[in-house]
């Protein structure tokens, strides 16, 4: 199976994430991922290519790569627009930048509210309010992540967006989101690979019926450039991924990739790179045994690489945890 259910849809398991391809390299990116046969694209308005993405996206659909309909499409609502005020403007520009009438997936990105930025003054705004500032900083608004919730289920009554979820929520506000959500979330995207495992709140999310992707599922290959992690710090050097690698004549990131599908995770490796296309997707002619399967899971030390509660102090002059 190479797919998942999400609501009335179907999304395929292998997706290619967008955050940190520069722009000038994002369309070219995408069209070689549809023509390697990708049809999931994890994207965002924080992630500052989306109309880059959307050239890529016209062009394979020029070539007849694909169809509109074929592709699997998600965004992000960022933190500067929960009010409900701004939530359709915020889904509407990204449409626009995407060149699409309806999102497949619509996430909140961050269970984190800020001041709103005008598009006109800065978009993507990012995480300082007030960049002229003489302390730029991280700011909060008092937006409850309710109110941004009825906003987003009226995008879905519209039709702007054909589902919608959360991504980094914790076990506990998802439990707080099922107690007033009348459309529950589709989607549960967060952090997991082997050194973050995540088991209770995936169980959580499956108790509840809510798939999951599964973001940075190879740890932390994309963090070392931001020094958010070492490079003594990947899991592909495990002696249990490279035994595994080896047994199946496989490399370690397919490794670690299929841990995660097989463990029922959706996952959305990055990479502009047209080999590593084709190998992140070939990982569901193999099978993990039972016993690799825990020894890679018996990795897990809880270690998270994107944590707001780290970089938010370290370089937007505010401490600010979600995780406990």
């Amino acid at each position: 199976m190479d797919s998942i259910s999400v609501g009335s849809g179907s999304m395929p398991l292998i997706g290619l994430g967008l955050w940190k391809i520069e722009p000038t390299d994002t369309a070219n990116a995408v069209v070689e991922a549809i023509r390697a046969g990708y049809r999931h694209l994890d994207s965002a308005a924080d992630y500052g290519n989306e109309t880059a993405v959307g050239e890529g996206i016209a062009r394979a659909i020029e070539q007849g790569l694909c169809r509109r309909e074929d592709l699997w499409v998600t965004s992000k609502l960022w933190n500067t627009y929960h009010d409900p005020a701004h939530v359709q403007a915020a889904c509407q520009r990204s449409l626009d930048d995407l060149g699409l009438e309806y999102l497949d997936l619509y996430l909140v990105h961050f269970p984190i509210a800020q001041p709103f930025v005008e598009f006109s003054e800065r978009y993507p705004p990012g995480w300082i309010t007030d960049a002229n500032a003489a302390e730029p900083r991280m700011e909060l608004a008092k937006v409850p992540l309710s109110a941004t919730w009825t906003a987003m289920e009226a995008l879905a009554d519209q039709g702007l967006v054909r589902e919608i979820g959360v991504c980094n929520y914790n076990s506990g506000l998802l439990h707080d989101l099922m107690t007033y959500a009348d459309r529950p979330p589709a989607m549960l995207q967060i952090e997991s690979h082997p050194y973050l495992s995540q088991d209770a709140l995936l169980r959580t999310a499956s108790d509840y019926g809510i798939p999951v992707t599964a973001f940075s599922p190879l740890g932390a290959l994309s963090y070392v450039a931001l020094d958010m992690a070492t490079g003594s710090e990947s899991v592909l050097d495990e002696p249990v991924v490279v035994e595994a690698a080896e047994r199946l004549k496989k490399t370690p990131a397919q490794i670690v990739l299929r841990w995660a599908v097989q463990r029922g995770t959706a996952v959305i490796p990055k990479t502009s790179k047209a080999e590593r296309l084709l190998e992140n997707r070939s990982i569901f002619d193999f099978e993990l045994s039972n016993e690799e399967m825990s020894a890679i899971s018996a990795l897990n030390r809880n270690r998270r690489f994107n944590d707001p509660g780290v970089f938010c102090e370290g370089a937007f002059n505010r401490f600010h945890a979600i995780y406990d």
